[in-house]
């Protein structure tokens, strides 16, 4: 069966004193999620002591936004997913939009990320979507297979160990949203590009402009299992009705 699962992604967002009151409004409305859903944050580096500390056994769970594709040496800067594991993290993003654009990551790298993550016992959340321009074009089964299958081919019988966000860059952070149809017509590609390696079971979350006026309709569609929600997070009770539907 597979998870129901709704993580927040603060992006370059948050405060001491913010987060902790919207840690602890997260806590206490968590519990009123019904069973077999889940409730997740990917937080700053700098947040990840602090979210350990306000979510450790609570059913909200919390993971890093980004990880180094490397292990350790003289890279400043990155962050591996070795110390990431150390706070507690049981999710990590992987090739979030803003980053393939703004950083250049490829799909390459992204996959290499993916593998870290996974070798450090953590659940890598791989993004995948395409542009506006690609999609006029015609192009988003073949951007997005693009970019899963590069995943799937360097993490092999791992794959069944992760989570896929389909985020159409067109919607994230535009206020324009996916339509359930469209969205789930990408979610089944994605689904039957998954049951060719044996991950047919892998959640699938829908990003980009996720609210709570339009969740109970993007996770009523089949295929969809969740969202990946980015400023809405920000908002404990905006996130926790996402949650909710």
């Amino acid at each position: 069966m597979r998870v129901k699962l709704v993580v927040g992604n603060w992006k370059m967002n948050g405060a001491l004193a913010t987060n902790a009151a919207l840690l602890d409004r997260l806590v206490s409305g968590a519990g009123a999620v019904e069973r077999g859903k889940q409730l997740a944050v990917c937080v700053p580096y700098p947040y990840l002591a602090q979210a350990r500390e306000r979510l450790a056994g609570t059913p909200v769970a919390w993971g890093a936004q980004d990880v180094s594709e490397r292990s350790a040496g003289a890279f400043t800067g990155d962050v591996s997913a070795g110390m990431i594991a150390e706070f507690g993290c049981r999710y990590v993003i992987v090739g979030h939009s803003e980053r393939r654009q703004v950083h250049g990551e490829t799909d390459a790298v992204v996959a290499a990320k993916a593998q870290a993550v996974l070798g450090a016992g953590l659940t890598p959340i791989a993004c995948v979507g395409e542009t506006l321009a690609e999609r006029e074009a015609g192009l988003t089964e073949t951007v997005a297979g693009r970019q899963l299958d590069e995943v799937i081919e360097s993490l092999g019988a791992g794959i069944t160990r992760i989570v896929v966000a389909y985020e159409p860059v067109w919607a994230i952070g535009t206020g324009r949203t996916a339509t359930p149809e469209q969205a789930q017509d990408v979610h089944a590609f994605l689904r039957t590009r998954l049951a060719r390696a044996g991950g047919g079971q892998v959640p699938l979350l829908y990003g980009g402009s996720v609210k709570a006026a339009n969740a109970a309709a993007l996770f009523a569609m089949q295929d969809v299992d969740g969202g990946l929600v980015g400023g809405a997070s920000l908002d404990a009770d905006e996130f926790l009705a996402i949650g909710h539907a």
